[in-house]
């Protein structure tokens, strides 16, 4: 199972993919927002529990100083990926995106381009696929898939 969090509401559009995509290969997700700045309690207990939980993944969103992903990754032995999302306080996007990638040693964030949902999603599938034998196949199937759309761009261009 999967984790999905965001700082806030307005990040779901973005996280959305990454439940869309974890839903679309099959792997069970959970989504909710959680706060490091605003409910640093709830951010503390469900990276705390997550794994007690059956979470083996979690995928962070946040926009702006985006601190939900590394204090998550802080908190907890399970692997974080981080997506920075460009929001209505942003700095174009780049202050999420170097909060996110700058981690300290020892405390490592996977980290998808900025507003990457689907990446994150895609990512956490190949992860847990990675001890999931269905879930790998699923993720082969879909990797020939983006295979043959790109082929079949190419035949039709040489027609």
């Amino acid at each position: 199972m999967v984790g999905i969090i965001m700082g806030s509401k307005s990040d779901l559009p973005i996280m959305n993919e990454a439940a869309e995509a974890l839903q679309s290969l099959g792997v069970p997700f959970e989504m909710t927002i959680v706060s490091a700045h605003r409910t640093p309690e709830r951010m503390f207990e469900y990276a705390t529990e997550a794994a007690s939980r059956g979470i083996k993944v979690i995928v962070a969103g946040a926009g702006g100083a985006a601190h939900l992903p590394g204090m998550t990754a802080s908190l907890t032995a399970l692997p974080v990926i981080g997506v920075p999302i460009k929001s209505s306080n942003s700095i174009d996007g780049w202050d999420s995106v170097l909060s996110i990638l700058q981690m300290p040693a020892g405390v490592p964030v996977a980290t998808v381009a900025l507003n990457g949902g689907r990446n994150a999603g895609i990512l956490a599938a190949q992860i847990i696929g990675s001890h999931d034998s269905d879930v790998f196949q699923r993720i082969q199937s879909f990797k020939e898939e983006l295979k043959k759309k790109v082929m079949d761009s190419v035949d039709e261009l040489n027609k």
